[in-house]
């Protein structure tokens, strides 16, 4: 057989655009109807039950377009996406797919529907295996935000695509090239590399993008190398007693073991049912403390407030029980005691 590698191609011309991908039309699935019925179902969280009720007609709408058919389960807590006898793109399925991980991810559906157009993929990252300590997931997941969500927003125009933090997962939705990228970001974080410099990365290389000149070239020498500090903190002080020990020659006397302190407690001594009896009255005892402190706290809420009249009102119901004996002398213990304030008074005075 002759080759064709050189000869002419009379329908290769120059403003052919080799990258572009085509809409799949009903007349290019040549096969017919597919043979066998394909579905997918996905649970998705009980907080999501009533937005998922309330959006379901417009995730219906757009799924009717691509003839895949859809169903929301409530009592099972699950979406089925199934397709049709007039189904003819395969891949819709896929896309259908997609769409539904996307709303069970948190994702609104207006957002989500996009997902169903042609050169839009999705990619759920999940980052709750990454960090062991929750601490540290917690601020290393706040670092993908940002403050005020500003390093969200830098990563969403840089990479062209769609972003959202829920839970142990990330969301993310665009082209293939920006999901390559925001995996690698994301991944990053969690292994404690701040964004700040991978956006500093993808702001010069869009830069350079724009310089024809520089398209076939390695651009490694135009991006920022960050060399890893290992910045050593300062650990605290040891506080020593430096205080005289006075020197002898004996040694510390020995811990006393735990049967050596239950012989001086006598409690060795004791049968098997005289140490549970008395195990069952220390814990008895524990309980009726404790109980009382509850008491005494749910009684305070009931514990009306004290008033400035009520001070005298009490020093009143006091003297009511008093009798003429009893009230004369406190008169006279009164006097007795203003004498003794004015002669201390006159005493300074003459000083």
């Amino acid at each position: 057989m002759p080759s064709t590698h050189n000869v002419d191609k009379p329908w290769d011309t120059d403003d052919i655009d080799k990258w572009k991908i085509n809409e799949f039309k009903p007349e290019d699935a040549k096969c017919g109807p597919f043979q066998h019925e394909s579905d997918f179902q996905v649970k998705f969280p009980k907080y999501r039950e009533t937005y998922l009720r309330e959006a379901w007609p417009l995730v219906t709408r757009s799924l009717e377009k691509h003839f895949i058919a859809c169903q929301l389960d409530l009592i099972d807590g699950t979406m089925t996406v199934k397709t049709t006898r007039k189904t003819y793109d395969p891949s819709a399925i896929l896309k259908a797919r997609d769409l539904i991980r996307l709303l069970a991810r948190s994702v609104p559906v207006p957002q989500a529907v996009k997902i169903l157009e042609d050169g839009m993929a999705m990619d759920i990252i999940k980052i709750n295996g990454m960090v062991p300590n929750r601490s540290k997931f917690a601020k290393r997941r706040q670092r993908i935000l940002g403050p005020n969500g500003s390093t969200l927003k830098a990563l969403e125009l840089l990479t062209g695509c769609y972003i959202l933090v829920q839970g142990n997962t990330v969301a993310t939705m665009g082209g293939y090239k920006g999901l390559k990228e925001l995996r690698r970001v994301i991944e990053d974080c969690m292994k404690n590399i701040h964004p700040i410099y991978h956006i500093k990365e993808l702001m010069i290389k869009r830069e350079l993008q724009k310089d024809p000149a520089l398209a076939g070239e390695d651009w490694s020498r135009f991006l920022p190398q960050f060399k890893k500090r290992n910045v050593q903190r300062k650990k605290p002080a040891k506080i020593t007693d430096k205080s005289k020990k006075v020197y002898t020659p004996f040694p510390p006397a020995p811990e006393k073991s735990k049967v050596d302190l239950q012989i001086e407690s006598g409690e060795y001594f004791l049968t098997k049912q005289a140490k549970e009896r008395a195990a069952k009255e220390a814990r008895e005892e524990k309980m009726k403390v404790k109980q009382e402190e509850k008491k005494k706290e749910r009684e305070k809420d009931f514990i009306p407030p004290t008033e400035e009249g009520d001070a005298k009102k009490a020093k009143k119901r006091k003297r009511e029980g008093e009798t003429k004996e009893e009230r004369r002398a406190r008169k006279e213990e009164k006097r007795r005691k203003r004498k003794a304030e004015k002669g201390d008074a006159m005493d300074e005075d003459e000083d």
